[in-house]
């Protein structure tokens, strides 16, 4: 069986369907990363899965005990990194951790010894006198992270654990999955930004308005979307009617633009080059350099639901 299981899950609030029929299946000792856009039902299925809200419908396990049946069993067995912060603003960093550490039951020497453990491996231990209220975003991201895993989790959940922190901070956390993973721990790893689940998932998830559009390894998503092409223009002049004139086009399914960069995905027909140079010639905008690579996780998240992750 596998380690967490979700069996035909619904959540519904009202009349909308936040999560519909979700079927998913994740391994012991996987880094799972589970994309999709802002509404998408991604958080949804974590308080779920969490204990946090009620199953509407479906089952779900984790180690092969029901969420449902064995709530508070599932929930020692978890550490939650959740979106919104979970700190105390008045406590110290030592006294947060210490806090939650004694919610999973540790006391004594061993209390003592994983809350010294948690924040030294967030970086956080020579501010362990001192209260988030003087911290950056990023170390209180950091602290979230320390009252989650504090008791050595089995499962570690991270529900868009690096929103608005600074580089630093995000490759801290980047890099503290990796060791959590190597520790020991399954990790479900929520998130919109495609190139962080991309640094760290060994399989992907994507979900789209409840469902789960897409499922597998990186290579195995990227071998759905072979047929389309991702083009690089490096461009000198670009004006604004190029651009509009490129995503009228009916086989450019995408066009990004970032300074006098352009980035297109494209329909397999090999026109499209001649289009594309046509179109800026049109327009007097000139080539610097062209380049086609291997489309991401985010081009198929667009070939499948006709929109960016970040839509």
């Amino acid at each position: 069986m596998s380690f967490v299981q979700l069996k035909g899950v619904v959540k519904k609030y009202n009349n909308h369907i936040s999560v519909d029929h979700l079927n998913l299946s994740i391994q012991e000792g996987e880094v799972f990363g589970l994309l999709g856009p802002n509404g998408a039902g991604k958080s949804t299925t974590i308080k779920m899965l969490s204990g946090l809200l009620k199953i509407d419908q479906g089952e779900m396990f984790v180690d092969g005990l029901s969420v449902a049946g064995n709530t508070m069993e599932v929930k020692r067995r978890i550490g939650l990194v959740p979106q919104d912060l979970a700190i105390f603003e008045n406590l110290t960093a030592k006294e947060n951790v210490t806090f939650f550490a004694k919610l999973y039951g540790l006391r004594g020497q061993l209390l003592k010894a994983r809350v010294e453990e948690a924040l030294e491996f967030v970086g956080l231990a020579d501010r362990a006198k001192d209260k988030p209220s003087s911290f950056s975003g990023g170390m209180k991201r950091r602290l979230n992270i320390a009252c989650a895993v504090m008791h050595h989790p089995k499962l570690i959940i991270m529900d868009e654990p690096t929103v608005g922190i600074d580089p630093q901070s995000r490759n801290h956390i980047l890099e503290s999955v990796r060791t959590l993973n190597r520790m020991g721990s399954t990790i479900i790893y929520t998130s919109h930004y495609m190139e962080e689940v991309a640094a760290i998932s060994t399989r992907v998830g994507i979900l789209d308005h409840g469902h789960l559009i897409a499922c597998g390894t990186q290579e195995e998503l990227r071998g759905k979307v072979a047929q389309d092409n991702k083009i690089i223009i490096q461009v000198v002049g670009l004006i604004p009617a190029a651009v509009e004139e490129l995503r009228d086009h009916p086989r450019i399914k995408q066009v990004t633009v970032q300074e006098q960069t352009l980035e297109l995905l494209v329909g397999p027909s090999q026109t499209f080059l001649q289009d594309i140079l046509f179109i800026l010639s049109k327009h007097e905008v000139k080539i610097q350099s062209l380049t086609q690579v291997e489309p991401d996780l985010e081009a198929l998240f667009l070939s499948l639901t006709g929109r960016t992750l970040r839509d």
